[in-house]
């Protein structure tokens, strides 16, 4: 697929206190990149780099943004999401999945319809042949807190995950950063090969080694957002010398550049009319140590490369790539193209997600956090008494800590869930590998068989030692409505992190909230004043709490610690409002967020 960008500008708008003001990060870039060939992408930190590669990999879309980006003489399209292949600077993969679950999860979600699950598979295992991972496919991939592949590896399975529906145009950004000498060679070694193969390849560099710089065909070097240099990448010291810029010393030619491109001229010969003119500016602000200040170098290196070859690269620009019109047709469709249909990418993000979460769920410190609990409440309230009203009011205080322990627990892990995963989910999203709705229903129903265990076990221990009803149908009504709070209270802590994706204030929300609710819950205030008892129904403490009570000792009183016990028709009914409402927010919210790209 070539691709080609002409004037290509952009613009950022910064609000201050009294005033906004536009800053420009690109200012015209132009160039063009062809089937078979390497295009990076080099410049200072700060110079719009990974700019330039979002705007061309159509991660960009905002109307501060000029110019022209075409793809086989077509604008970017939906279609296009199923040909582009983006690697992100950020290695943002599941720590708990090995890398051949990891390209095998990418493969049933990315790769064509027409495809059998077989294929697909086997096309996973291709790909983890082809990038030499065959090694460590049966490692987790590993993260801060778990040991896993490599730096390379982990890079690799990036790439893997981005080459395996083939793609037509492969954006890069910042492959090699945090990589050895050795294994940063392989990584551009390997999209050279992609390369050689039909594929465009666009890649952003930062200090390329002088072995890097040679692989690369085409360069494009950036200075404060100004294009210094677009061409073959072999030429490009003899363009920087016929402008009177040579390097005094033998050094890299990657260094090289970024020193211009800094405006940095120490060990580089001054070009003649650069200090022609300095010496008409007659400035002190032109000079620094007697030499041209980076800022004059900056403006030199635009002017020489606007007079001496933009003109020349610009019309060459202008002339339309011969295509037939079947294929213009299919990259300016607007028609979306799912991997697989709603149902399949619901049942694969759901067993995705069940592995992946597994290890948290059942790690030792969470099993002994629930059943210690469950042991000192056993020990605090052992074979209570239940024959008289001083042992039963004991034991609804025993009911009611049970009621705020599944419901505060639920809400403080489901906050981390969308701030956590919101890298991953803008990640895939931008790649259309699967619908939104999909990813949320499978997100917050992965959890439930993994919810159910732990309770199971706590309401055994406590059963078994504080003396409830042992019999088959309290503890299984208790259970369920201990497991209705749960997925209640999850509701409320997927809402929260969805609306605000911020972990300081989510948590900060939520210990209000959940405190607010169990205040309410019905066992520390009995007569709440008229104008806030509208809390006590929105708390799920309190519905829980008298599920529970009903369920113990419907049989021996109508009323226990002031709370009437009724039919239980009215908690259940707002238990699962709270279930289906708090989801609802979520998911409205992660619409707003836009993290699907447009």
């Amino acid at each position: 697929m070539v691709s080609m960008f002409r004037d290509v500008t952009y613009k950022v708008i910064i609000k201050g206190m009294t005033s906004t003001e536009e800053k420009d990060i690109l200012n015209g870039i132009s160039g063009s990149v062809d089937p078979g060939e390497v295009l990076a992408l080099m410049g200072p930190s700060g110079s719009g780099k990974t700019t330039l590669l979002n705007l061309l990999g159509g991660r960009l879309n905002q109307p501060t943004v000029g110019g022209s980006i075409t793809y086989n003489d077509g604008p970017y399209s939906k279609f296009l999401k199923s040909r582009i292949g983006f690697v992100t600077q950020d290695d943002i993969l599941f720590p708990h999945l090995t890398v051949k679950e990891t390209l095998t999860y990418a493969a049933l979600l990315r790769l064509p319809k027409t495809l059998t699950k077989q294929q697909k598979q086997k096309r996973a295992m291709d790909v983890i042949y082809e990038l030499g991972l065959e090694r460590c496919q049966d490692t987790v991939i590993g993260g801060s807190f778990v040991r896993g592949v490599s730096g390379g590896e982990r890079k690799r399975v990036c790439i893997g995950n981005e080459i395996i529906i083939n793609p037509s145009i492969l954006f890069l950004d910042e492959p090699t950063s945090g990589l050895d000498s050795t294994t940063a060679l392989k990584t551009v070694q390997l999209l050279q090969d992609m390369a050689e193969g039909g594929k465009t390849v666009v890649t952003t560099i930062h200090q390329p080694s002088s072995r890097l710089f040679h692989k690369f065909d085409k360069l494009i070097l950036l200075g404060k957002g100004s294009l210094l240099y677009f061409g073959k990448s072999s030429e490009a010291m003899l363009y920087f010398s016929s402008i009177g810029c040579n390097p005094l010393i033998a050094m890299n030619p990657a260094e090289f550049l970024l020193d211009l491109a800094n405006g940095n001229i120490n060990d580089v010969s001054v070009p003649s009319e650069l200090e022609d003119k300095v010496q008409i500016g007659n400035s002190d602000a032109g000079k620094r140590n007697g030499k041209p200040s980076p800022a004059v170098v900056h403006e030199y290196l635009v002017e020489a490369y606007e007079t001496r070859v933009a003109v020349k690269e610009k019309k060459k620009l202008m002339v339309p790539i011969p295509l037939d019109e079947e294929v213009k047709a299919k990259v300016s469709s607007l028609k979306r193209q799912w991997g697989a249909s709603w149902w399949q990418q619901y049942t694969i993000l759901f067993c995705r997600g069940i592995k992946e979460r597994r290890h948290d769920y059942f790690s030792w410190l969470r099993i002994t956090q629930v059943l210690s609990t469950a042991i000192i409440l056993g020990l605090l309230w052992w074979n209570s008494d239940t024959n008289s009203l001083k042992g039963l009011q004991d034991q609804a205080g025993l009911l009611f800590f049970i009621a705020v322990f599944w419901g505060f627990f639920p809400v403080f892990t489901a906050i981390f869930t969308f701030p956590q995963e919101r890298a991953m989910l803008s990640k895939e999203r931008a790649a259309d590998m699967y619908r939104l709705s999909a990813y949320f229903l499978a997100r917050t129903t992965s959890d439930l068989p993994l919810d159910l265990v732990l309770p199971v076990l706590f309401l055994l221990v406590v059963y078994f030692m504080a003396g409830l009803r042992m019999s088959a149908a309290p503890f299984f009504l208790t259970m369920l409505t201990v497991f209705l709070s749960i997925i209640a209270a999850q509701g409320l802590g997927l809402a929260i992190g969805a609306t605000l994706m911020d972990l300081k204030r989510a948590t900060t929300l939520a210990s209000v909230t959940v405190m607010t609710f169990m205040l309410a819950g019905g066992y520390f205030v009995k007569r709440v004043p008229v104008f806030v008892s509208w809390i006590r129904y929105m708390s799920f403490n309190y519905h829980t709490y008298k599920l529970l009570l009903k369920v113990q000792y419907k049989h021996m009183t109508p009323v226990l610690n002031g709370m009437r016990i009724d039919s239980g028709l009215t908690e259940v009914s707002a238990l699962v409002a709270m279930v289906f409402g708090y989801r609802l927010l979520a998911y409205i919210s992660l619409r707003r967020m836009k993290l699907c790209a447009q």
